[in-house]
């Protein structure tokens, strides 16, 4: 018998752990976005990392993962000495971002409905189902739910890495605009269903639609943002 045997499952262990690391991450990540975006954390609230690991119940290291990604976002600041500060919102930046989003967000739903896959293109027809259904219910927290997994799927299904990435920062910063505003001045039920017409052409692989579909969806939110200055 060797005297110092390799421990050959040591890689595999490390692999583990570090897939392990990722996903509390990604679970860190997803709540603290929603608590922010839905203002359940609202602009100005001052965070720790062991107050979200707290309650969130999560590690120390999956949450400053997560707030180092918000960071990124726009939808935190990281202070040093001071901590962690929810970012105030913005008018004129949102409307800044909508003129790029308005480009991407076509790009990303042309692309989509050339490149999903079968599977993919079930998910949105399942996505435009769910989206006419927050409609018919105006339930908003339903609709900011789909709302994130189609950002997901589209990115995922546009098979555009630099897309996606520009995408990212952009999402969460819009989602909390709209979360502040829309009880004032926003028509949920005709947004869901502008979600549904670019979920549906997806789904049919129809790319000109999609584009189409992608601006109407835009035109209807940057009406929406100017809306609240008059609220």
């Amino acid at each position: 018998m060797p005297a110092n045997p390799v421990p050959t499952d040591a890689p595999e262990a490390e692999n583990t752990a570090d897939a392990a690391d990722a996903t509390l991450t990604d679970r860190a990540y997803r709540q603290l976005e929603e608590l922010i975006a839905t203002l359940r954390l609202p602009p100005g609230t001052v965070l720790s990392e062991q107050m979200l690991a707290k309650k969130l119940m999560i590690g120390r290291t999956p949450i400053r993962e997560a707030l180092q990604r918000l960071a990124r976002e726009g939808l935190v600041m990281i202070l040093p000495r001071r901590g962690i500060l929810v970012s105030e919102i913005n008018l004129r930046t949102q409307l800044r971002l909508l003129e790029v989003r308005r480009e991407l967000e076509r790009l990303m739903a042309r692309t989509a409905a050339e490149r999903a896959t079968p599977a993919e293109c079930a998910e949105f027809s399942e996505l435009a189902a769910g989206m006419r259904k927050a409609s018919e219910e105006a339930d908003d927290l339903a609709f900011m739910r789909l709302d994130q997994q189609m950002n997901t799927l589209v990115a995922q299904a546009a098979r555009n890495e630099f897309a996606q990435r520009s995408m990212g920062l952009m999402h969460g910063l819009s989602r909390r605009f709209w979360y502040q505003h829309y009880k004032q001045v926003a028509d949920l039920p005709l947004c869901a269903r502008l979600h549904a017409a670019v979920a549906d052409a997806i789904a049919r692989r129809d790319a000109p639609a999609a584009a189409s579909a992608s601006d109407a969806l835009i035109d209807y939110i940057e009406s929406f943002a100017r809306r609240t200055l008059d609220a």
